[in-house]
């Protein structure tokens, strides 16, 4: 029991270290993707996924670690992960990052923290268990790409790698602007400066959090936890455990998730970045609504942006490539609502105002 504490805190402790101190966001990354055509936080996504799947690879051939083999739903990773992207944004962060933000003081991703939580408690256990069962049950079929295949794992991974490298090396070898772009004044030095004041490139952060990614299969597999980072059932189980007090649901992810948010807090507090932040009746709005969708769509997926798209992803497994694409195209859809369609209305307001200002110069 010591031992699950203490290694469940120990990583979730350094996620939310490294995620707050590098703002690694993949809701933000997503949403950028269509509104910025910037596929920068993408592609650090990517690189994350990468460094997991090589050190996988290597871990499991030693049989250090072992994968699963389990069955996955079609539909309900399809439905179920469009719907969590929609929930994203609406939200303003995904599962990780909610809890992550929930650490540094945001009000409003603890309202959607809670409707999070709460609404994945219910899809798992309660009363939305029939519609999650019947959404799922008609399609399972193998995940795993290297069975369905009869390719190895390796081949994939060692694809996957030349993929992401082509694409790292030709963001960087972009040109850059040479704009001259005050910097604040250093206040710490050593390493203070290096964990609570240094900018890192979303390129340096995805190699630790694809490292921290690693690390959580060993750990969470040596308490008899066979997989590695996962955030929704976890969080459902906090919501099972209070409400039941069933010291069973505390395992392993429960630590995890609790770990992120200490881990969290303290870099914002270390960064003098921590403040009580209260959002307006839309934000709260959106918070509620979005952190509901996040814990029904995760609970249909069979998991997040962490335990789909990062996770999933590494072990090279079908449902998690699916859910990420699924999960995108959720984020562009409701990103469409939310930033482009008044974008689209405020620049046809200022062209009729500019017209019409003209209209009456001429006259």
């Amino acid at each position: 029991m010591l031992w699950m504490i203490f290694s469940g805190l120990i990583v979730g402790l350094l996620l939310g270290f490294v995620m707050q101190r590098t703002r690694f966001c993949l809701a933000g990354g997503f949403r950028d993707m269509y509104v910025q055509k910037s596929n920068k936080m993408f592609y650090a996504l990517l690189i994350a996924i990468t460094v997991q799947s090589i050190g996988l690879v290597i871990l499991s051939s030693f049989g250090l670690v072992k994968i699963p083999e389990s069955t996955y739903p079609i539909i309900g990773t399809v439905i179920g992960s469009f719907i969590f992207g929609v929930g994203i944004i609406l939200a303003g962060g995904c599962a990780t990052g909610t809890w992550y933000r929930a650490g540094e003081g945001l009000i409003g991703s603890w309202v959607a923290l809670i409707a999070y939580g709460f609404t994945s408690a219910v899809t798992k256990f309660g009363i939305l268990l029939p519609v999650m069962n019947k959404v799922n049950k008609p399609t399972n079929v193998n995940t795993s790409m290297a069975q369905t295949t009869g390719i190895p794992m390796w081949v994939w991974v060692a694809l996957l790698t030349i993929i992401t490298g082509f694409l790292v090396i030709k963001t960087l070898r972009k040109l850059k602007p040479q704009i001259a772009i005050p910097k604040l004044k250093q206040k710490y030095s050593g390493l203070r400066h290096a964990l609570f004041e240094k900018r890192y490139h979303p390129f340096i952060a995805a190699i630790a959090v694809g490292l921290i990614a690693l690390l959580a299969w060993p750990m969470s597999e040596s308490t008899g936890r066979m997989h590695g980072l996962g955030i929704t059932t976890p969080s459902a189980n906090i919501v099972q455990f209070l409400l039941t007090g069933d010291t069973k649901l505390l395992d392993w992810g429960v630590f995890l998730v609790v770990g992120i948010f200490f881990g969290s807090y303290v870099a914002a507090r270390g960064a003098r970045e921590f403040k009580w932040r209260l959002p307006d009746k839309k934000t709260i709005r959106n918070s509620v609504i979005g952190g509901a969708f996040m814990g029904f769509g995760a609970s249909v997926a069979g998991g997040c942006s962490i335990g789909n798209g990062l996770v999933e992803t590494a072990a090279m497994s079908w449902k998690g490539w699916i859910a990420l694409g699924s999960m995108i195209l959720g984020a562009w859809f409701m990103s469409y609502f939310i930033f482009i369609k008044p974008m689209k209305k405020a620049q046809r307001a200022n062209s009729k105002k500019q017209a019409m200002s003209t209209q009456t110069q001429t006259t």
